[in-house]
């Protein structure tokens, strides 16, 4: 029980930045300027464990790139259109269009190297 606990706190603690998109507000969100979307899952610990990370690039990168999230469970079609098949990815996009995508846990370091190549 207190498992559960715990792993609500941290929950509600990684999401206060980045905005969950739902299917209605995902198009518009990555159709202008560079976007970065998290495709996790709360269940998923490497993505609880990448939560963190995330956050901080959006605060690190604020007015450079958006940040957006989108849980797989709760928007089957998006994961399903772009093929999302494991957790967490990350698909970079400049105007809607794909440019890059990543799979599984990686560092700050690596995912902002990976993202100042296109953006």
């Amino acid at each position: 029980m207190n498992t559960e606990v715990e792993f609500s706190k941290v929950k509600m603690a990684v999401n206060n930045g980045v905005p969950e998109l739902s299917d209605g507000e995902f198009k518009d969100f990555i159709s202008k300027g560079c976007v970065l979307i998290d495709f996790y899952a709360e269940w998923c610990m490497p993505c609880v464990m990448m939560a963190p990370i995330i956050e901080e690039l959006a605060d690190k990168l604020k007015g450079k790139i958006k940040i957006g999230k989108v849980n797989v469970d709760d928007n089957t079609k998006i994961a399903q259109k772009f093929k999302v098949m494991s957790i967490p990815t990350y698909i970079l996009f400049i105007n809607g269009e794909i440019v890059d995508q990543i799979t599984g846990g990686i560092s700050e370091d690596a995912l902002e190297k990976r993202i100042g190549k296109h953006c």
